[in-house]
């Protein structure tokens, strides 16, 4: 059986592009209005989903339950096997009692607030969401700078801010393997193809935002002044992280760039701080002058330096496994990345594969939609995150139990945020294969030359409804894929903005404004930390959609 899609059911284009993005305007009241839990809103979302598909679309119940199925597996193993590992690595350092070190030595970096700021909220906040993400940066870095003495709410927003630039990214760049995955088929790319296009064009896009966040941080700390006075330290940080993630981006892989550009970063910091220091000490009003260790005495505790040991351990683990994609021309046997995609298993998906049919304006012709599945078991960032993650552990001590109760530990934690992750997948299989993405795609194309800046707006949205730039890359960028291919833009630079202007909405989301009160204890300030963020958030999403207007237009060469 096929079925063929129809594109205008409510015979309007607005009224049916209105009447399609109903799953998104029930998660959006859900969450954001009655206040639901982010789960049960993505399953009332997904019922809308199947309904909008079923009584608008008229998909045959069996392909509409099948796509949704399909769903679900994807977010499985595409997203949660990534994200859940990735964690799980992080809570590994903390049974071991490393990152215990990890916190003493970033303390006694400087006594200087500002410079504390930059190393804390912007570089090993990236790092942890390099590593772990899932808005685990925001909790972790700012209940380390409130007992360091910051003022709670001010710790959270500084977390807030500063985990902008590396979101992208986060969790061994799970944002834009999602991505690359959904949206491979539809550029006809191989999903590693794509996730690298991507990758390169993010990178060409939101180290702009990163060389400016960290002065922008200290402005809301410090003040103007306040900033300027360390100004060698802020554009070493900046400048750094931005260089790394250009290079990481475009040379290495998505699943290295926060973890490289965050070491780059703090390194750079380290560095210049052995020979330059602001000529006044910066403390909060009213604050005692407090002796704290040197660097260098903290780094000469044994515990520190094994506490490096797991992120050493899982940069070479990823970057080995990835090793074929970097150098060109390895001999076999050292070429793993060969070796490890050995173990893909690639299949079509029972029922729905080919059975549905796409047409014009989408496609030039009548065309199968296919529905192909690809297991990696080996070469997955999540499969070398557990490994590099029993490596680690067993490096520093761990026991054979402590890994297995960190794990089981970690799969509670994480029960609600895997349920919604496989909803959100789900809803955006439905979508897809019913039509309902290609006819708010072709909405969406007549904003015209305006696109870009509109796209980069969509992202924001996405990541402020989910809390999560992988989400948004599920709901969200096929959708912008198919309005650039509309009219006539680069697709990838429509998915790469949905990406770099969802990171922006990442600091009003809901549920990271529940983790940043939650973590300093002062649940009921949520609506205090959106305020003190809200309007930066707006305004550091326009100018990811003007960069975006101006790489669709007079900066074509930035595309690649």
């Amino acid at each position: 059986m096929t079925w063929i899609q129809d594109y205008q059911p409510a015979g309007g284009l607005w009224v049916s592009a209105v009447l399609a993005a109903l799953p998104i305007i029930v998660l959006l009241v859900a969450l954001g209005v009655v206040k639901l839990s982010a789960h049960l809103s993505a399953a009332l979302a997904l019922i809308t989903a199947l309904g909008v598909a079923l009584l608008l679309y008229r998909m045959p119940a069996g392909l509409a339950l099948d796509s949704a199925v399909m769903g679900v597996v994807f977010g499985v193993w595409s997203v949660a096997w990534i994200a859940f590992h990735a964690v799980y690595f992080h809570n590994v350092t903390v049974t071991t009692g490393r990152f215990d070190s990890i916190k003493r030595v970033l303390a006694g970096f400087s006594e200087d607030r500002r410079l504390q700021a930059l190393l804390i909220a912007f570089s090993f906040g990236a790092l942890l969401e390099g590593v772990a993400g899932g808005g685990s940066p925001i909790a972790i870095t700012a209940a380390m700078m409130a007992a360091l003495g910051f003022p709670p709410v001010k710790a959270v927003v500084l977390a807030l801010l500063a985990n902008t630039a590396p979101v992208a990214f986060g969790g061994l760049g799970n944002p834009l393997i999602v991505l690359g995955r959904l949206t491979g088929p539809i550029m006809h790319l191989k999903p590693e193809e794509a996730t690298a296009a991507f990758s390169s064009m993010v990178g060409r896009q939101v180290p702009f935002l990163a060389v400016i966040i960290p002065a922008f941080l200290i402005v809301v700390l410090a003040g103007w002044k306040k900033m300027l006075e360390v100004w060698p330290a802020v554009v070493t940080a900046g400048l750094a992280f931005a260089l790394m993630q250009f290079a990481a981006s475009n040379y290495i892989s998505a699943s290295l760039v926060d973890v490289l550009a965050a070491l780059a970063a703090m390194a750079a910091l380290y560095v210049l701080t052995r020979f330059w220091q602001p000529k006044t000490v910066w403390r909060f009003e009213g604050e005692e002058p407090v002796k704290s260790a040197s660097l260098g005495a903290a780094k000469s505790e044994r515990g520190a330096l094994y506490a490096w040991m797991p992120y050493v351990i899982l940069i070479l683990a990823i970057f080995l496994s990835r090793i074929g994609t970097i150098f060109a021309h390895l001999p076999v046997w050292l070429d793993l990345t060969k070796l490890l995609h050995k173990a893909d298993w690639v299949f079509a998906w029972p029922g729905l594969h080919n059975h549905v049919i796409q047409h014009a304006p989408i496609t030039p012709k009548d065309t199968p939609y296919a529905a192909t599945f690809t297991v990696d078991f080996l070469f997955s960032p999540g499969t070398i995150a557990l490994i590099a993650t029993v490596i680690a552990g067993f490096a520093m001590g761990a026991r054979p139990k402590q890994l297995v109760q960190t794990y089981r530990s970690t799969l509670h934690q994480m029960r609600w945020a895997l349920a919604t992750i496989f909803m959100i997948l789900a809803i955006a299989f439905v979508m897809n294969y019913s039509g309902a993405t290609q006819t708010l795609g072709l909405a969406l194309a007549t904003t015209g030359v305006l696109f870009p800046i509109f796209s980069a707006y969509i992202g924001w949205l996405g990541v402020f409804l989910t809390g999560s730039d992988a989400s948004t890359n599920s709901l969200f960028g096929p959708m912008q894929v198919i309005s650039a291919q509309q009219l006539h833009l680069n697709p990838v630079l429509a998915g790469a903005t949905n990406t770099s202007g969802g990171v922006m909405g990442k600091m009003i989301s809901p549920q990271n404004l529940s983790i940043g009160a939650t973590a300093i204890g002062q649940s009921g300030k949520e609506g205090a930390l959106l305020r003190q963020t809200f309007l930066w958030s707006l305004a550091l999403t326009a100018v990811v959609g003007v960069i975006s207007l101006l790489q669709a237009t007079v900066l074509g060469f930035m595309i690649p």
